[in-house]
């Protein structure tokens, strides 16, 4: 049974630029993850599923009860869980009871189950004991999140929405997301880029320039299939380039040859004693020939050409920047960063944690703990953007630190100039050189920092400050996923193997961290 279904659905952004047209899709009872590169218009989809945005073109047809994932990165000052779960009439009626000043029609419609369900759906995410009247700025982002999962279970919808649910929640609160899922029996569509996520799935569907794509099966059997596609793909652009080199060169021979049967026929007309009338009827059937021999050759060659545009276009090329990224060769046992008893914190807000930390030689650390213990503080400290409450801390490295909206660039600037600005002194050839072994050649170094997805502009960061004459020998990466498509994951995975230094990161992404080697972990 289809609960939500979409009928040559199309959008256009304000700019008149074209997100996606004429798709058809139906959701039903099954977990279907929605995937697809930045900017591809996943989120958009969403919206017009849920009827918060309209179509350019096309409709949307709901035969079940549709309930979208409320993003809760900014909440009213006054609102409130029971706000949240939408119950403050029911409660309302409820007090009046308790207090004896109910009416007939309090009594007649009072939920008496409404106290059990609540603390049920608080306690299935993990927020036992979390009351009615608990203010939502008192929570954090990912405890937000789990109530805001709760009351979507709450009214028992046939099908849910989820943008991203993941991103904000600790290793606890993604837990109680998947936990979530696995309980969950009606059907869901879930953007999302974490991998452990997509593993719960019944079918991926693809969202790309081209249109959608389904897949059954999980990420990991998206993944296979998609492997074998562009495995069969590459292998056919190969043919074509093959094929194309081969009609070419058989179109110049078939040419040549032309040209020399037509420079003997001119040759022979000249010492000819034949009629003029049998001359010219001579060089009309070799122009003729030659007319025919061109013609043929260009259909070939055209022929071959359209072979290799559906090839190529069937290829998602991607520029690997792992060359990049061996610059710093930290040696083993060098001493990188000392902290004893270090207090981390704000003056105003107090001390967060104590923290004891060695880093020595390329280590490759994760830094552990729930949402507000302080991780993105201690990098904070230890990159000099925020001062030590206490303790010791020593810092022997050039150290590289990177949050997740990568501010070190600027957003008004490009590329380009954000590396003459990081590396002061270098030449146009050397800024153009480095910047190219990070896959910014030509016209894409000029491009504006603003401009650029999630996954270029880490990349762009890396290159600006690992690309000079004094790489850093330690990075330090808050939640450097979060962001990024799928594709730009694994890229910047495989980019940072290759990294020679160490390795600070904060990230709740387990796939992640297990691709980048890390070998022990900071709990805080």
């Amino acid at each position: 049974m289809s609960f939500l279904s979409a009928h040559g659905l199309s959008f256009q952004l304000p700019d008149g630029r074209l997100l996606f047209e004429n798709i058809d899709l139906a959701f039903g009872a099954e977990i279907t993850g929605l995937v697809g590169c930045n900017g591809v218009g996943k989120s958009s989809l969403i919206s017009l599923l849920a009827g918060v945005a309209q179509p350019t073109t096309g409709t949307v047809r709901r035969s079940g009860k549709i309930a979208l994932l409320r993003q809760m990165a900014h909440v009213r000052d006054d609102e409130t869980v029971a706000g949240l779960f939408d119950v403050e009439a029911q409660l309302a009626r409820l007090t009046r009871i308790e207090a004896g000043v109910a009416d007939d029609d309090d009594l007649a419609e009072a939920d008496w189950t409404l106290q059990a369900r609540f603390e049920k759906a608080l306690t299935d995410v993990g927020l036992e004991g979390v009351a009615f009247d608990r203010l939502l700025v008192t929570l954090s982002g990912g405890q937000r999140t789990r109530a805001a999962l709760a009351a979507l279970a709450f009214h028992e919808p046939d099908l849910i929405l989820l943008d991203e649910p993941s991103n904000n929640l600790d290793r606890d609160g993604r837990q109680a997301l998947y936990d979530f899922l696995d309980r969950w029996r009606g059907g869901a569509v879930i953007v999302s880029h974490d991998r452990e996520l997509l593993a719960r799935m019944d079918r991926i569907i693809e969202l790309s320039s081209r249109g959608t794509r389904i897949y059954g099966g999980n990420f990991d059997a998206y993944q296979a299939q998609r492997d074998a596609e562009r495995a069969g793909a590459e292998k056919a652009l190969e043919s074509a380039e093959r094929m194309m080199r081969q009609k070419e060169r058989a179109a110049q021979e078939a040419r040549e040859r032309q040209a020399r049967r037509a420079s003997a026929g001119r040759e022979s007309r000249a010492g000819s004693s034949d009629p003029k009338i049998l001359l010219d009827a001579r060089k009309e059937r070799a122009e003729a020939t030659t007319g025919r021999v061109d013609r043929l050759a260009e259909r070939l060659e055209a022929d071959a050409r359209e072979a290799l545009e559906r090839s190529s276009d069937a290829v998602e090329r991607r520029t690997p920047f792992t060359a990049g990224m061996s610059g710093a060769q930290v040696p083993a046992g060098k001493v990188l960063v000392e902290a004893r008893a270090l207090a981390i914190g704000h003056a105003n807000g107090g001390v967060l944690n104590l923290v004891d930390l060695t880093i020595a030689g390329p280590e490759r650390v994760a830094v552990s703990g729930r949402n507000g213990a302080g991780k993105s503080t201690l990098l904070k400290t230890l990159a000099g953007l925020l001062p030590p409450l206490g303790g010791t801390l020593q810092v022997h490295a050039r150290i590289a630190y990177f949050d997740q909206q990568v501010s070190l660039l600027q957003e008004d600037a490009s590329i380009l100039d954000n590396y003459r600005r990081i590396n002061a002194g270098a030449s146009d050839n050397e800024c153009r050189s480095a910047l190219a072994r990070y896959a910014f050649r030509a016209d894409a170094a000029l491009q504006m920092v603003s401009t650029l997805s999630g996954g270029e502009r880490l990349r762009a960061g890396l290159a600006c400050v690992a690309a000079g004459k004094s790489p850093p020998e330690m990075l330090m990466l808050d939640e450097p996923t979060n962001h990024l498509d799928l594709e730009s994951v694994a890229e910047v995975e495989a980019g940072l193997r290759e990294f020679g230094g160490a390795l600070l990161v904060i990230s709740h992404d387990e796939t992640f961290l297990e691709n980048i080697g890390i070998e022990r972990r900071l709990a805080l």
